[in-house]
């Protein structure tokens, strides 16, 4: 990004991120990590359903198409629903890190407008990790994963517990996934949260 904050920088003696051993195979589908999640959920009527894949490293790609419910002025897309799709994007990195983290700062440009009914091809990396705190970096595109850029944003990440979510989630959403049988949905539900 150009002339991003100082927050955004990694600090002197932060390290190169390291992917996980467990962490998706490169090519590999995420999936939602949960179904109601407005950014990644299959079951967000109105949500962004955007599906990311593994990359090489500690990357990956995602796309989503925008959808008429998704626009600010007419026929092009929100610039708020293009910073969930950055940080949706973003979030999904943590998975090839293995670690639960939250959205600390997200620091958006917004380059061309994205019209309605466009996909939007992102692109996404951990730069740099220092202690809790992960750097990571996205830019989306539009015409195809090579085209003109149209959003870009930096973000930092806080590692987090996974009683961050039970301690200030809704608590019927929370028993909701708690309860869920599909022990692999459960523990899932809780894994990233951008």
């Amino acid at each position: 990004m150009i002339g991003g904050s100082a927050a955004l920088k990694p600090p002197a003696g932060a390290v190169q991120p390291v992917r996980h051993p467990d962490a998706p195979a490169p090519g590999e589908l995420l999936g939602s990590h949960y179904g109601q999640c407005f950014g990644c959920g299959g079951d967000q009527p109105h949500g962004l359903h955007l599906e990311a894949r593994a990359g090489e490293g500690v990357a990956l790609t995602a796309e989503f198409t925008v959808q008429p419910a998704h626009q600010g002025a007419p026929g092009l897309a929100h610039g708020g629903v293009l910073a969930t799709a950055l940080d949706e994007t973003l979030g999904s990195l943590n998975w090839l890190l293995r670690t639960i983290a939250v959205t600390g700062r997200l620091e958006t440009d917004f380059v061309q407008p994205v019209p309605v009914g466009t996909t939007l091809y992102l692109d996404a990396e951990v730069t740099a990790v220092a202690g809790r705190k992960i750097y990571s970096t996205a830019t989306g595109r539009i015409g195809g994963p090579a085209g003109p850029v149209a959003v870009r944003a930096d973000a930092l990440f806080i590692e987090v517990r996974v009683d961050h979510f039970i301690d200030h989630g809704r608590q019927e959403e929370i028993q909701a996934a708690i309860s869920d049988p599909d022990q692999a949905r459960r523990a899932r539900a809780f894994e990233v949260n951008p």
